[in-house]
């Protein structure tokens, strides 16, 4: 994966097939302390601790399609060779909290990539979940939930092709109020 939101939609697709109704996406940057934070949390199935400790191995999958498992093991190699580091918290039928650390100006530090478009094919592909994806750039915070859409629109779906360039479009916008100007790092 060269962006790191390719490993975030990966990572919340786990969440999916774990059967989350709630899958929060958190990215927070801290220029001065030159960090970037990723988390992923849900309230999924959850994993016991034996295979949390498998979940990181990348010739461990739980796919009858293929033999590996390759999302989480580089999610934890893209934090660790920057620099930062990784964790992932789990509790049968509680669910999942996958987080990774990294160093913000590393030159190893793969791109965010586009989360606006991250976002939308999460929401588009899983309509009756509630994402909450929050973004963070020194303090400053802004969060998007579907929830809150599905409020205001009432019996509209959330994937219908007007309302995900809505939703492509608010992600960016309040991302570049953030970020100076910009939706990537």
């Amino acid at each position: 994966m060269q962006e790191l939101s390719l490993n975030i939609l990966d990572i919340a697709q786990n969440s999916v097939k774990a059967g989350a109704s709630e899958i929060h996406i958190n990215v927070s940057e801290d220029k001065l302390r030159d960090k970037m934070t990723i988390t992923i949390d849900d309230n999924g199935c959850g994993m016991t601790q034996e295979v949390v400790q498998r979940v990181i191995d990348p010739f461990y999958t739980t796919r009858t399609t293929r033999k590996v498992g390759l999302g989480v093991p580089f999610f934890k190699m893209a934090a660790e060779m920057t620099g930062g580091w990784f964790n992932i918290q789990s509790q049968v039928g509680e669910g999942t909290t996958v987080t990774g650390e990294f160093i913000l100006s590393h030159i190893d530090r793969m791109p965010l990539g586009d989360m606006a478009e991250t976002m939308c094919c999460l929401i588009s592909c899983n309509p009756d979940i509630n994402f909450v994806y929050t973004r963070k750039v020194d303090g400053e915070v802004f969060t998007v939930s579907t929830r809150d859409f599905t409020n205001v629109l009432g019996d509209v779906p959330l994937n219908v092709p007007q309302v995900m360039e809505f939703i492509k479009s608010y992600i960016r916008e309040n991302t570049e109020n953030l970020n100076g100007g910009t939706d990537t790092i």
